[in-house]
């Protein structure tokens, strides 16, 4: 057993590599902000506002040489997953330039992979994809732990992990499967739409799952009966996303004609309001507060949109010019990532919605152009070049909403 003394070296030892592991973050800190300040001054000559002033940083944007429609983020760690035309590719990211690193990358399907989602414990990642096959990767290296090859009789487009054992596919046919990993097959079938399942949502009791499907109807199946519920009346377009909301009593489905459908929690059958954002369509939505949800459009275009009182807050960024496949939330941090068809994720800061509190029904004047809710949205007053970019300005959404019965 170590003596007193020893306990005490080490313990003033890793206080040292502690300090010296601060100072090289700091150091690196430094030499970014002067780089991108463009200052030609010595590394540790400052403007005292800018040390004064907390800074809030976020990754540095990922690019690659293959189109990207899929970003997830891995719990808990600096980690995230993108999916390319030809497969996977793991990442680690970093606030810093030069900072992210690939980590693996997979091919083991034969086809395009369509959906990731990881493991609630963070240790296995899910794919699916249009060869009709499942996999499942160790995330460390990305080896293959288990396959279910033809899965579906149809190419696969959404997955979702409901728990440690179960999790659900669908299909491009409109085919529902729940799978159980300790039988190693899928417990429950049922195919109740008429075109693909595009995305899925499960309740905190891990009790009923919804779908949103191409015929423009939302599906209710219940999991612990295995059965079938109901299908709600079809909708105008598309349904593209669901998000749950006010903790879980609002169930909010995006759609391809730019509409935003709510659902009561106990009345799946109907709409309760809907709200019609000026976008040319919600390819998808995340949820950031129980109150605010993030949509992405193919205008590229990020949005900030409160959910009853129904409101668009303003732009947290954009793909110029570029459809935007996908949103993920971090885990660890205030900010959100985007993948678009410019063959890049970007990082935004959304540490502001956090205090953003919309409590009348008021409109607010028409100002011309959406709000600008971080840094690197256009319009912020933190962008010195912005005047001079030749890019369209995005209008401010004129936001609609009819048939509401609930509050």
């Amino acid at each position: 057993m170590p003596g007193i003394e020893t306990c005490l070296n080490q313990f003033r030892m890793g206080g040292l590599m502690e300090v010296l592991e601060r100072r090289e973050r700091l150091v690196q800190m430094r030499r970014t902000l002067n780089r991108n300040l463009g200052y030609e001054t010595p590394l540790w000559i400052f403007p005292l506002k800018l040390l004064q002033t907390p800074l809030p940083f976020t990754p540095v944007e990922i690019s690659s040489l293959l189109e990207m429609w899929m970003v997830m983020f891995m719990c808990e760690h600096s980690f995230l997953e993108c999916i390319c035309i030809d497969g996977t590719i793991a990442y680690s990211y970093s606030c810093f330039e030069g900072g992210n690193k690939e980590l693996w990358s997979s091919g083991h399907h034969l086809k395009s992979c369509r959906e990731v989602s990881f493991s609630h414990d963070g240790h296995k990642l899910y794919t699916a994809s249009k060869d009709k096959s499942i996999h499942i990767l160790n995330v460390e290296e990305g080896r293959l732990v288990t396959r279910f090859s033809k899965a579906h009789n149809s190419a696969l487009n959404s997955l979702l992990v409901i728990d440690e054992n179960l999790f659900a596919t669908g299909d491009d046919s409109g085919e529902l499967k729940v799978w159980d990993l300790r039988k190693g097959t899928s417990i429950m079938e049922a195919k109740e739409h008429e075109e693909y399942i595009s995305g899925m949502a499960v309740d905190g009791n891990k009790k009923l799952l919804l779908t949103t499907s191409g015929d423009g109807t939302m599906g209710v199946f219940n999991i612990k009966r295995r059965r079938f519920e109901l299908l709600s009346e079809p909708q105008n377009g598309e349904l593209t996303a669901i998000s749950l909301m006010k903790r879980g009593k609002k169930v909010a489905c995006g759609s391809s004609e730019g509409t935003i459908y709510l659902f009561n929690w106990d009345g799946f059958g109907a709409t309760s309001d809907r709200f019609a954002l000026k976008a040319e369509s919600i390819d998808c939505m995340v949820p950031v507060t129980e109150n605010i949800v993030c949509t992405g459009s193919t205008d590229g275009v990020i949005r900030a949109v409160n959910i009853l009182p129904n409101r668009v807050i303003g732009s947290i960024g954009q793909h110029v010019g570029e459809p935007i496949e996908q949103l993920a939330q971090c885990h660890t941090g205030p900010f959100l990532a985007s993948c678009g068809h410019d063959q890049k994720v970007k990082f935004w800061d959304i540490s502001s919605l956090r205090s953003v509190i919309v409590d009348d029904y008021r409109k607010k004047k028409k100002s011309g152009q959406l709000k600008a809710l971080s840094s690197k949205a256009f319009g912020s007053g933190e962008d010195f070049f912005a005047d001079l970019r030749e890019v369209p300005a995005v209008q401010e959404d004129d936001s609609v909403a009819t048939e509401s019965d609930s509050d």
